[in-house]
């Protein structure tokens, strides 16, 4: 194993992304939206500034939903290598992830339920590191496993304490 080589990744994250993205935002607008309509309906005194609110939250939240997504697909970008982990993210902030595979404790993959309804996953991986781990997000599923699987056999080859 040589040089880390240090680069900026390589590889797209999956296009459902966006959707999944997307589909995030709107769901975590609705459950605020839904509990001030709630009260919004039962407290005749908060009316007059609840009402207010309540549309500008949901005007922020419909921007966000429509911007954001897009925006992070643009800048999100993994890569696996013989020596490291690769992983850039974010959208206002973004935050560019190395982790040398000597250093690796964990592969994980992971999917939850509306990653599994799109076909996507992500990959955790886990070092010892204070700033935690590196996530490859919104992967294909099928290619989430793989990138797991040879991260993992490429782990138990390489030489390190992993701390």
């Amino acid at each position: 194993m040589g040089d880390l080589g240090l680069h900026p990744p390589r590889h797209r994250v999956a296009p459902k992304a966006v959707l999944w993205w997307t589909l995030r935002a709107v769901i975590g607008a609705a459950i605020p939206l839904l509990a001030g309509l709630i009260v919004f309906v039962f407290v005749e005194s908060w009316r007059s500034w609840l009402g207010p609110a309540l549309i500008a939250l949901a005007v922020l939240m419909a921007v966000h939903a429509a911007v954001v997504p897009s925006w992070r697909y643009r800048v999100h970008r993994w890569e696996t290598t013989d020596d490291a982990v690769y992983a850039l993210s974010g959208w206002f902030v973004r935050e560019w992830r190395v982790a040398p595979l000597s250093r690796i404790q964990t592969v994980d993959a992971t999917r939850g339920p509306l990653q599994r309804a799109l076909g996507l996953a992500t990959v955790t991986v886990t070092t010892a590191s204070a700033s935690g781990p590196v996530q490859l997000m919104a992967l294909p599923d099928a290619q989430a496993t793989e990138v797991a699987a040879r991260l993992t056999a490429i782990v138990g080859r390489t030489a390190g304490d992993a701390t």
